[in-house]
């Protein structure tokens, strides 16, 4: 079983202490049986006060470290001031030193701090709360800092950033390890989002727009819906009544990424779901999810998760009915919409928005 090693220090904040048990705990295979393992650690095995008014006690010292697949730092509230003080407290130093060589290591929030302190994301990219993204910039320039987005997975180190960002890393953990059907069933019985659109940039505060300001919602609503047609920026910026460059704008305000990234991310997470439920063909499923062509999925598919579309299918198909409409889109419904489309409406790659 895939152990998960949560590593709590003095100042740990509860909310992020708790996450990566609370998601990895439920996650259960088809006959019931737990996937992870998940243990709490302190350096010393000792007590430790959090950032609220109680103490946790913990039945590991930072040993287990040793012999966990996944380490997760949650964060605590003096990390970001890791930045000036130039080096680790000795005891989290050591407890990060046991860490075993190939473990993946996650950190949550201003947990990223720490794991730049201790040298674990030199040259790699990151992401950390957005209010102290600039102070960890100018304390770490060896580290590639992206404030924009909710979470960063460069293979066996993740980073997230603020609180609630744990939750979706770790359920993207989950779904990269067992695939989206068991991610939406964690998600369901969490009652969270098994994915949230956009970055963080959502969440940075913003003068509060002009009265006459519309939002993008109602578009990507229209568009979840027509992921197979062919839609460009025009398309979208006509639905939404503005001009392409009005658009963009809001967009990024809301979402935090491009149209044309947005609907790609939209467009893999649906073929994703497709591989994973379905017997379509890959070219049958390449255009449902808008791509086109199978070997436009299989270049967009690469660069999301790093395999093919058939070594995907063989490694999380299940035969499940469609999910509930807590997915990131309505299977069901666009899948009806999608058989009354004409074929003409099938999507080429250069008809994506941009």
């Amino acid at each position: 079983m895939h152990r998960v090693a949560v590593l709590a220090v003095e100042g740990v904040i509860p909310f992020e202490l708790s996450v990566p048990s609370r998601i990895f705990h439920v996650a259960a295979g088809p006959g019931g049986e737990p996937l992870y393992d998940v243990v709490t650690c302190t350096p010393d095995g000792r007590p430790v006060a959090t950032a609220a008014d109680y103490s946790v006690a913990v039945e590991h010292d930072a040993s287990v470290l040793e012999s966990a697949d996944t380490v997760v730092v949650p964060a605590a509230e003096w990390f970001s001031g890791i930045a000036g003080a130039g080096a680790l407290p000795a005891g989290l130093a050591g407890a990060l030193a046991r860490i075993r060589p190939g473990a993946r290591i996650v950190s949550i929030c201003v947990g990223t701090f720490a794991l730049a302190a201790a040298g674990l994301l030199d040259g790699r990219p990151a992401t950390t709360h957005w209010r102290h993204a600039e102070r960890f910039a100018a304390a770490f320039p060896r580290v590639r800092m992206n404030a924009d987005v909710l979470f960063v997975d460069d293979g066996d180190v993740l980073t997230s950033a603020g609180a609630s960002a744990g939750v979706d890393l770790c359920l993207h953990l989950v779904r990269r390890d067992h695939g989206s059907r068991i991610a939406n069933q964690v998600a369901r019985l969490c009652v969270v989002p098994p994915w949230r659109d956009g970055g963080q940039a959502q969440y940075v505060e913003h003068p509060v727009p002009e009265p006459s300001a519309t939002g993008t919602a109602p578009t990507r609503a229209w568009a979840m819906e027509r992921l197979g047609a062919p839609l460009r920026l025009d398309d979208l910026a006509g639905h939404a009544g503005m001009s392409r460059r009005t658009f963009t704008r809001h967009f990024r305000q809301e979402v935090g990424m491009s149209p044309g990234q947005w609907l790609t991310q939209q467009r893999v997470a649906l073929a994703r779901h497709l591989l994973e439920s379905s017997d379509l063909p890959v070219d049958r499923i390449a255009d449902r999810a808008g791509f086109g062509t199978a070997a436009s999925l299989r270049q967009h598919l690469l660069a999301a998760v790093g395999v093919s579309p058939n070594a995907y299918r063989r490694t999380f198909s299940h035969r499940v009915p469609a999910p509930a409409r807590s997915e990131p889109w309505p299977p069901a419904r666009r899948e009806r919409a999608s058989a009354s489309q004409p074929s003409t409406m099938a999507a080429t790659p250069t008809t994506r928005a941009t």
